[in-house]
């Protein structure tokens, strides 16, 4: 009787579970969403070249936040100002929303890929946001943040070893990226071919592996202060560059991982470009 009851509510279940799944493959595979992602990965491309740009200038002693917030103030700043900063922002959030979908589609056949997919997306919305935020007039401080959501989860037990959890995964992501890089399993996300294919390879591995180190420091950072008690040695993408300099040869690591930085903006144009060849098929 039991299973009587319930088949048609897990036979409905199911039906609505692929309904939704199609839905997001058709979103997925639209023209308009296909074009504007592809807009969005050129966008990415841009703030991670002023992210290594600030880097590379932090390095030989000029001031600057090498991170998100400091790129949405340099395009701020270009005569394109808020409109540029809007643009950004809206191809940022087409990107996110065509990696969602993608995820969507791709859970049941490829969840490992689906969970890369639907953190992708969560990461370009945040800038995304970050950009709309910046052309309305307000502002957003990544190491202030980090600092005072440290500083709270840090009062409790349960907080410290959450906030633990976030740094060790955070490395693993950076981590994941230095593989990618050795691998050059980031050409699957690119079509090129010939002498573009040399060039945006060498570009891919330099850009990964340097992502990667940054990345993975602002993971080491969580945990240590978890482990120092200071949530003031947590620290988003700026904090953990910055903290480059304080190592032996320190100046020389950052202008490198900021060379990196810039060549990782320059590959993003490549997926880009495979973006854009999805269009129509």
């Amino acid at each position: 009787m039991g299973n009587t009851s319930t088949r048609p509510d897990y036979d409905v279940a199911v039906g609505k579970r692929e309904k939704v799944e199609s839905t997001a493959d058709q979103l997925g595979r639209h023209p308009a969403v296909v074009v504007a992602a592809a807009a969005g990965q050129v966008v990415n491309g841009i703030v991670h070249i002023i992210i290594g740009l600030i880097a590379i200038a932090v390095a030989r002693g000029a001031g600057g936040t090498a991170d998100q917030g400091g790129a949405m103030r340099a395009i701020d700043s270009t005569p394109a100002g808020s409109v540029g900063l809007w643009v950004a922002g809206i191809a940022l959030l087409a990107l996110a929303l065509y990696s969602i979908a993608i995820a969507t589609g791709e859970i049941r056949e490829d969840a490992k890929e689906a969970v890369k997919s639907a953190g992708r997306g969560m990461t370009y919305g945040a800038v995304g946001g970050m950009a709309i935020i910046y052309a309305n007039g307000g502002s957003s401080d990544g190491e202030e943040t980090a600092t005072s959501v440290s500083a709270e989860l840090m009062s409790t037990t349960w907080g410290s070893w959450a906030l633990v959890i976030v740094g060790v995964a955070v490395l693993a992501v950076g981590g994941y990226m230095v593989a990618k890089g050795v691998r050059k399993t980031f050409l699957e996300d690119v079509d090129v071919s010939g002498q573009a294919r040399r060039m945006f390879t060498a570009f891919g591995m330099a850009g990964h592996i340097a992502k990667g180190i940054a990345v993975g420091i602002v993971g080491i950072l969580f945990v240590v202060a978890v482990i120092t008690n200071d949530p003031e040695e947590a620290g988003g993408m700026d904090g953990a560059l910055k903290k480059l300099t304080e190592l032996p040869y320190g100046t020389f690591l950052l202008i490198i991982v900021g060379a990196g930085l810039i060549t990782y903006g320059i590959f993003c144009f490549a997926r880009a470009r495979a973006l854009a060849r999805k269009r129509g098929r």
